[in-house]
């Protein structure tokens, strides 16, 4: 059966509903838009460009539901609960036509947990279809079939997300948090962990964010101002579906729960910009003049203090380069940064089939200048491998896999290197 996406209704209209429903309106498609209140639809269909409303139905679940069966595509953005995602499920699944194709927006949750008893149909017609927020402007799309998902499916979501959407899809497994906050999410709690002892060792927070930036090829925010753009809130839910869900031996268990002051911070709902007067590692507080003065929660002493200047003396301006310094801010780099990408190298085909999903995920979900193979590529596999082995380290999957095939480089005239150790060309 050939499955065609020209409708699309959405379950929950939240930030990342009303995104998914403004984008697929945009697209010219037809949207319902359900919640359970009709303030909550309101809210919602803010969201929608004013020019595409007519495209718009809206209604609530109790009274609306039925109308579901006139669409395409049934998404669901509710609440990351698992029970409450079933409950939904079971009373949509009669509902929508033969044909149709289903999913959950779930930033994490395992698609088998969401789909576990639920009917056949459901189960071949079902994916997670997980967007970046905010869902107009993030490019990520990322597509995650069951085991009984079909074919065609899959290849209407991918169709639709690519042409009509306009967004990068990549191909997940359906694993804890897919690809891009898997290893997006590892970088931030790893290095609140890793970061302490440099700390300690006199390290300002305001470098800690400047060497996990640029110098590295990623967004300005780096550690700590990332977190606080995302919620202390959203990841203490991610560590706690991390530490449920992570294989027996992954190197990211260690990391799935806060250090001590971050703790307090989130016992206090001192979240991030979200808390606005109670900041989150930061803030910035207006003065009776009304100027205003950049503020750091310092971690060490737990206590609020004048922002100060990141200190990136001796810091190569060549990317990556620091992480073979000789210094603190060396030592960082390669600790938070190179251990994600060494993270990411023992990932394939655990978490997608092959480095290029895992590049395109991490490039379009969080803004980094290369994937990690791609960055790997850049920095040079040999030299990476070689300073692991001087630490005593052991070799990551795919770097073995590029030593043992005699490569020099994952990507190179049009192809990449497989698991399997062959070339494989770039679609």
């Amino acid at each position: 059966m050939s499955r065609q996406i020209e409708s699309v209704a959405v379950l929950g209209c939240g930030t990342m509903g009303s995104g998914i429903a403004a984008a697929s309106a945009a697209a010219g498609c037809r949207v319902l838009m359900l919640d359970m209140t009709v303030e909550a639809v309101e809210r919602g269909l803010a969201a929608v460009d004013e020019g595409d409303r007519h495209l718009v139905e809206t209604g609530t679940f109790d009274a609306d539901l039925d109308k579901l069966a006139d669409y395409d595509w049934i998404c669901e953005a509710i609440v990351e609960d698992v029970a409450i995602k079933q409950e939904l499920f079971n009373k949509v699944e009669p509902l929508r036509k033969d044909g149709s194709v289903i999913s959950s927006n779930t930033s994490g949750i395992p698609l088998r947990d969401i789909s576990a008893g639920l009917p056949e149909r459901f189960q071949n017609d079902v994916a997670i279809t997980h967007f970046f927020n905010p869902v107009r402007v993030m490019k990520l799309f990322e597509l995650v079939p069951g085991e009984q998902t079909t074919d065609d499916v899959v290849e209407a979501f991918a169709t639709f997300g690519a042409n009509q959407l306009d967004k990068g899809v990549v191909h997940a497994k359906d694993t804890v948090n897919f690809i891009g906050n898997r290893i997006g999410c590892f970088f931030m709690l790893s290095g609140l962990h890793k970061a302490k002892p440099f700390l300690e060792g006199g390290m300002q927070q305001e470098t800690v964010d400047a060497v996990l930036g640029k110098p590295v090829g990623l967004p300005p925010t780096g550690l700590y101002g990332l977190i606080d753009l995302i919620g202390l809130d959203v990841m203490d839910l991610v560590g706690k579906n991390l530490a449920i869900n992570l294989p027996d031996g992954d190197v990211g268990r260690a990391f799935t729960e806060f250090p001590g002051a971050e703790q307090g911070m989130l016992d206090r709902g001192q979240l991030g910009r979200k808390s606005r007067e109670l900041g989150g590692f930061g803030r910035v507080q207006k003065l009776d003049d009304g100027s205003k003065k950049k503020e750091t929660f310092d971690l060490l002493s737990e206590e609020w203090r004048d922002g100060a200047e990141a200190d990136l003396a001796g810091v190569s301006a060549d990317l990556g380069a620091v992480m073979f310094e000789e210094s603190p801010q060396g030592a960082l780099a390669w600790d938070v940064f190179g251990g994600t990408l060494r993270y990411a190298a023992d990932l394939v085909p655990e978490i997608a089939d092959d480095v290029v999903n895992i590049d395109n995920a991490i490039r379009w979900g969080f803004n980094w200048a290369k994937g990690p193979f791609e960055m790997l590529d850049h920095l040079g596999p040999a030299r990476v491998i070689a300073k692991i082995r001087a630490e005593g380290g052991a070799v990551p999957v795919m770097l073995q896999v590029l030593e043992d095939a005699g490569a020099e480089s994952f990507y190179q005239d049009g192809q990449y290197l497989g698991r399997d150790g062959a070339w494989h060309a770039l679609s």
